[in-house]
C-alpha cells in the first residue's frame, strides 16, 4: 500500500533522514519508534508531502506521489493524526465530524445518506454520543485522540499515520484507542503509528521499524524488537555484546 525507497532529507548542512526504505502492506499497522530526534515524525512530513524529500521516492498503490502536494496525496487516501492535535475546538464534536463528511466528493456524500446520522453513529462508535454538542474543546485528551482518527476515518481516508495517539492519555482511554485502531485494521485500513509506548505497540502491530539517528535501525515483529539487544542499547545505552 505505502513504499518509501531510499528516502533522505537534508535540511542546511543537517542530515535528517539517511537511505530509509520500507513499506506498508494493505491491512498492515506497523509501529515506528526510535529515541527522540530519531527522524520519526519527519518522516511522517515526508509521507504526508510537508516535507520534499532530497533524495528518494514515495510510492502509494504503486504510484509515485514523491511531487504530490499533501492535499492531493489526503484526496488519494493518505489521513493524519497529529501530536498536537487537528480538531477545531471551537467547534462541537458532531460539527467536527461533518465537517470530514462534507469535504467528501458530492457523489460519496449522496451515496452515504443522512450525513448528521452518520456523525452520531461515528461518536457512537468511539463512546462520545453522549458529548456529541459540546465543543471538542472540553475533551480530555484521550477524547480528543478517539474523535481525531473517528473523523479521519469518516473522510474516506485509507491508510492512517498516527503521531503518538496516547501521549496524555488516561489508561482506560488509551485501550479505547487501541480498540478503535484493531477495529480499523479489521475494516482494511492502513497504520503507520509512531509511539513511545512499547506495550501498546506490542499490542496492536503486525511489524515494528525502529528509528535512530534518521535512519532504520531495524525491524521485525513486536516481541522479536523488544528482546533485540540493538533495541536496548538504542534507549538504554546497554552494551549490545551483553
Amino acid at each position: 500500500m505505502l513504499s518509501l525507497s531510499h528516502i533522505s532529507l537534508t535540511i542546511g548542512e543537517h542530515r535528517i533522514l539517511s537511505d530509509v526504505s520500507c513499506s506498508v502492506d494493505k491491512g498492515e499497522i506497523v509501529g515506528l519508534i526510535g529515541p527522540n530526534g530519531s527522524g520519526k515524525t519527519t518522516l511522517f512530513n515526508v509521507i504526508s508531502g510537508f516535507l520534499a524529500p532530497t533524495h528518494g521516492t514515495v510510492h502509494l498503490r504503486g504510484l509515485d506521489i514523491t511531487c504530490s502536494s499533501s492535499s492531493r496525496r489526503a484526496q488519494m487516501g493518505i489521513g493524519r493524526v497529529f501530536q498536537n492535535f487537528g480538531i477545531f475546538r471551537e467547534m462541537t464534536l458532531e460539527e467536527n465530524v461533518l465537517v470530514a463528511l462534507e469535504a467528501l466528493p458530492k457523489a460519496d456524500r449522496t451515496q452515504r445518506g443522512n450525513l448528521r446520522k452518520i456523525a452520531g453513529e461515528t461518536l457512537e462508535m468511539v463512546g462520545l454520543q453522549s458529548h456529541a454538542k459540546q465543543k471538542a474543546g472540553s475533551l480530555s485528551g484521550g477524547q480528543m485522540r478517539l474523535l481525531e482518527i473517528a473523523r479521519t476515518l469518516m473522510s474516506g481516508k485509507e491508510v492512517f499515520l498516527l503521531d503518538e495517539p496516547t501521549a496524555g492519555v488516561s489508561p482506560k482511554l488509551t485501550q479505547q484507542v487501541a480498540d478503535l485502531i484493531l477495529q480499523l485494521k479489521k475494516q482494511g485500513k492502513t497504520i503507520l503509528v509512531v509511539e513511545h509506548d512499547l506495550p501498546f505497540i506490542s499490542h496492536v502491530c503486525d511489524r515494528v521499524i525502529v528509528m535512530d539517528v534518521g535512519r532504520v535501525a531495524l525491524t521485525g515483529k513486536p516481541d522479536e524488537v523488544k528482546k533485540s539487544k540493538e533495541l536496548r542499547e538504542l534507549y538504554f545505552g546497554a552494551d549490545p555484546t551483553t
